[in-house]
């Protein structure tokens, strides 16, 4: 843990609210805050988690996530929906998976250089991370209609295959994939802790995959990856420890990693994102908070649902924060801690080291539960990023686990001197 001070005690007491009047699907100017509009995405599920952007063939943006009534029920699905390029209007939200028994989360949009759409999700028996499969669905109209699913990357007697960082196209042409492997402990349920990240690679457009493990990567998952100026790549990771953000690189086009060593930025065991900006820095967005400002601890991810979907009886999580600070044993994940703010730093050195530029959205990020049902949950969390050449950038994340929200940012308020 670094020795930061904390920043939790000034978010606990700012207001956070969610209004269903939000839920229009329109860019509006963010009241009080130059060079930003915002957008409020629902679809007619309950809960909507994991967005994911990306720019279409044409210049649309394209928005996927996952919805359905809980996080591992069997009705969690992935939808979709279009941002025309010169609109402020998103379109409604559209199914774009519809398998029943079993819970399809964490899509990826890919925009293949010879003009297909991929549209990568996981799907998973209900909170068993360990039987998880990456599915396929290809797009040759520009995300207007899609093929049939298909199972890419198939679980295996280890455990389960997990996705949610984007496909890239390094300048010699590979494609990387970064994945993560779900595993359990004999004889347990699947809690995250012995998680490992790899990254699939193709040298022949996606036919065929290999796999390359990055070393020592024991909870350390969502691996994000970017192509530096000199050709160079850099990744970060979320820890399930809910220490710090890690990092690796690689100097040979992917064949080989660094071991995953801790940044200054905190992490809390939730998702993040960093892309190249227009004039070379690195924008990483995530949560500025780790298990030191935890109040409170909850078993796993999925402690409120079993085999059939919302248990009867659910067991509150512990809200001893002195208890929450307890030493953690070795492959030991931390789940609960707070899911806000939302933050923004930026590299000019290649990621080696961050400034903090601003916050998103500040709230006390509650995340003990996930019910969306009556409100419970109060996190801003799973950020993407996708910069335009202008020099804007588009933002989309969880609000409250009721909607996917979009902030566009101007050119401006990522400045230069940051």
């Amino acid at each position: 843990m670094n020795d930061e001070p904390s920043r939790y005690d000034r978010q606990a007491d700012v207001p956070a609210r969610f209004d269903p009047a939000w839920l229009d699907g329109c860019l509006h100017p963010v009241e009080g805050k130059d060079g930003r509009a915002a957008a409020y995405l629902s679809t007619p599920a309950v809960q909507n988690h994991a967005a994911f952007l990306e720019r279409l063939p044409g210049g649309d943006l394209g928005l996927v996530w996952f919805g359905g009534t809980q996080e591992g029920v069997s009705d969690i699905g992935i939808w979709f929906s279009r941002l025309s390029a010169g609109s402020d209007r998103w379109t409604d939200a559209i199914a774009v998976s519809d398998d029943p028994t079993r819970s399809e989360q964490n899509p990826v949009l890919f925009s293949a250089p010879g003009g297909e759409v991929w549209l990568l999700y996981t799907a998973q028996s209900a909170g068993n991370q360990d039987t998880a499969e990456v599915r396929r669905r290809i797009s040759t109209d520009g995300a207007r209609t899609w093929g049939e699913a298909e199972t890419l990357f198939p679980a295996t007697e280890e455990g389960g295959i997990f996705i949610r960082q984007p496909l890239v196209v390094t300048r010699s042409g590979r494609w990387l994939l970064p994945v993560f492997h779900c595993v359990s402990r004999p004889g347990s349920a699947w809690d995250g802790g012995l998680d490992t990240s790899a990254v699939m690679i193709s040298d022949d457009h996606g036919v065929h995959w290999r796999e390359v493990a990055v070393p020592d990567s024991t909870g350390c998952v969502h691996m994000s990856i970017v192509e530096r100026p000199d050709g160079s790549l850099h990744a970060l990771f979320r820890s399930r420890r809910a220490d710090a953000i890690h990092w690796s690189e690689s100097f040979d086009d992917g064949e080989t990693w660094t071991v995953p060593e801790a940044t200054e930025l905190p992490n809390n065991n939730s998702s993040l994102q960093h892309r190249t900006l227009a004039d070379g820095r690195l924008i990483v967005v995530y949560n500025h908070s780790s298990r030191r400002d935890a109040r409170g601890r909850r078993e796993s991810l999925y402690d409120e649902i079993d085999e059939g979907g919302i248990r009867d009886v659910i067991l509150p999580p512990s809200t001893d924060a002195a208890a929450a600070q307890t030493r953690l044993a070795p492959g030991e994940p931390f789940w609960g801690a707070p899911r806000a703010p939302l933050s923004v730093a930026v590299s000019s050195d290649g990621g080696r080291t961050f400034r903090v530029v601003g916050d998103l959205e500040q709230g006390d990020g509650y995340c003990l539960s996930n019910n969306s049902r009556d409100g419970v949950n109060r996190e801003f969390s799973y950020p993407v990023l996708l910069p335009a050449p202008d020099g804007s950038v588009d933002v989309a994340y969880t609000y409250f686990r009721r909607a996917i929200k979009h902030v566009r940012l101007a050119a401006t308020w990522v400045r230069a001197d940051a």
